[in-house]
C-alpha cells in the first residue's frame, strides 16, 4: 500500500514524469498530466480527457488508497525519425 505522501513527491517530481498507478485488482492506470490527478488520504481520483477536448476531463475513477499497489514510470516513447 502507498500513501498519499509517497504518491503526492512523485507527482511532484520536476520534470514531471508519467507514471503508471497498478492497483489490488490487476488493472493500472496511466497519469501523463498531474493536472487530471487527484490525491486524497483514503482515496486517489484520476480524470481521462476527451479525445476532442484534452484539456477537459470527459470522465473520472476513484481508487481506495488501500489499492494502489504499485508505480511505474512509463518508458519514453522512441521517436519515429530516423537521423
Amino acid at each position: 500500500m502507498f500513501s498519499a505522501e509517497v504518491i503526492k513527491a512523485r507527482l511532484n517530481q520536476e520534470p514531471f514524469r508519467p507514471l503508471r498507478i497498478i492497483a489490488s485488482e490487476g488493472l493500472s492506470y496511466d497519469i501523463y498530466h498531474p493536472d487530471r490527478f487527484w490525491i486524497g488520504w483514503s482515496d486517489i481520483q484520476i480524470g481521462f480527457a476527451h479525445p476532442d477536448h484534452p484539456d477537459i476531463y470527459n470522465k473520472t475513477i476513484r481508487i481506495t488508497m488501500s489499492h494502489v499497489v504499485g508505480l511505474e514510470d512509463i518508458p519514453a516513447k522512441k521517436s519515429s525519425k530516423k537521423s
